[in-house]
């Protein structure tokens, strides 16, 4: 499929800006703005303001009735950038594009140059750039503002860059292809005394301790094994000193998983281990648990038209239709639970190529060889769903 240079050098010029200024969810301000200008001066009238921080731009070609939604995620992280001599670093302290959203802008940007230059479909297509993906509130915000009322698509459609996949692949998979995400906080209560004498005290650092070994017995016994399931502890902190028991442990993580049977019983179980563990020392235990992000499900209509979009950019031989799901989160999938849709993954650079640095590592960068491919992909998108 051709794509014009002049497209290409521009999404090239879009990112590097976008990833200077990158800035964390619902306050994705100057980037919304950047955006939005982008789109107006390709003749788009843009909404902005949706969910907070996201927007929405239409373009309608001939009578055809069908409505297509391409969807882009816009907030950074909140981690700082160390990739020094890199021209187009970060220039907000302690906030980068570490996930790449500052490419999937671009990609999305570009798809849009394609067709209102093109004009070679019959319908409509609204480019719908989404705040918030890295903590899951923004899909939400935007449906309970009134997103698809206010601008109903038949169908949805996604990707994200992958770094460790080699570029030029694009893959996905019918069903469930990127878990949910649970997030928990475990509060210890004991009693804090002297280091010298543990006796006199209720020690919530064994407790933790054994609270964290305890944990991974409930993917390994309590999961069925047919069910992929992770439990991750990721943070510890007390309000103890060096020749000091704590009163107070806290520990922190989240949990994985695809189903809801399995996300209860993560729950359940987390629960009981807890309390059954602080009880048996004399303390207590109080356990925060909530849903951060839903499982990405493909809807079965719309996969085979992401993979036949795919093969017609990159061939069939650089096209995997079956994928093995990954353990990852993204909030695309609060918008596969309200409409038809499906999402992909696009290569990145293998792993020691350029593009091979992972997600979220302080000197990840987004690769720029990938925009040409991503935006096509969401072109093709279009003119398969709404051909002419």
């Amino acid at each position: 499929m051709y794509m014009d240079s002049g497209v290409g050098t521009q999404m090239v010029n879009w990112r590097h800006q976008l990833h200077q200024f990158p800035e964390t969810g619902f306050n994705e301000h100057k980037t919304a703005g950047f955006v939005a200008k982008a789109l107006e001066l390709m003749g788009l009238q843009v909404h902005s303001g949706i969910g907070g921080t996201g927007l929405v731009a239409s373009l309608s070609v001939g009578d055809g009735q069908g409505v297509i939604g391409l969807r882009a995620d816009m907030d950074a992280l909140a981690m700082t950038e160390t990739a020094e001599g890199r021209a187009h670093i970060s220039r907000n302290a302690g906030c980068m594009h570490g996930c790449g959203h500052d490419g999937h802008m671009a990609m999305l940007l570009g798809a849009a140059q394609i067709l209102t230059k093109s004009r070679d479909f019959n319908g409509t297509v609204r480019f719908i750039f989404q705040p918030a993906e890295e903590h899951g509130r923004g899909a939400n915000a935007m449906i309970r503002d009134g997103l698809f009322e206010r601008f109903p698509v038949d169908a949805i459609y996604g990707a994200h860059n992958i770094p460790g996949m080699p570029v030029g692949h694009i893959a996905t998979r019918e069903g469930g292809i990127m878990a949910s995400e649970d997030n928990f906080v475990i509060r210890i209560t004991g009693r804090g005394g002297h280091a010298a004498r543990p006796h006199m005290a209720i020690d919530p650092l064994v407790v933790a301790a054994e609270i964290i070994l305890a944990l991974q017995t409930i993917v390994a016994r309590s999961v069925d094994p047919s069910d992929p399931a992770v439990v991750s502890c990721t943070e510890i902190h007390s309000d103890g000193i060096r020749n000091a028991l704590p009163t107070h442990v806290e520990i922190k993580g989240d949990t994985r998983s695809y189903s809801p049977q399995v996300q209860a019983l993560l729950e359940r179980r987390m629960r009981e281990i807890c309390q059954g563990i602080a009880q048996a020392h004399g303390a207590t235990c109080d356990v925060e648990y909530s849903h951060e992000f839903v499982p990405t499900v493909n809807w079965p209509q719309c996969t085979p038209v992401a993979i036949q979009a795919a093969q017609s950019v990159v061939g069939p031989d650089h096209v995997e239709g079956n994928v093995a799901p990954m353990m990852i989160s993204e909030d695309f999938g609060a918008f596969l639970k309200v409409v038809p849709g499906a999402f992909v993954f696009i290569g990145n650079g293998a792993a020691g190529a350029p593009g091979g640095v992972p997600l979220h590592n302080s000197q990840y960068d987004f690769n720029d060889a990938v925009l040409p491919i991503g935006a096509r992909y969401f072109a093709e998108i279009v003119r398969q769903s709404l051909p002419r």
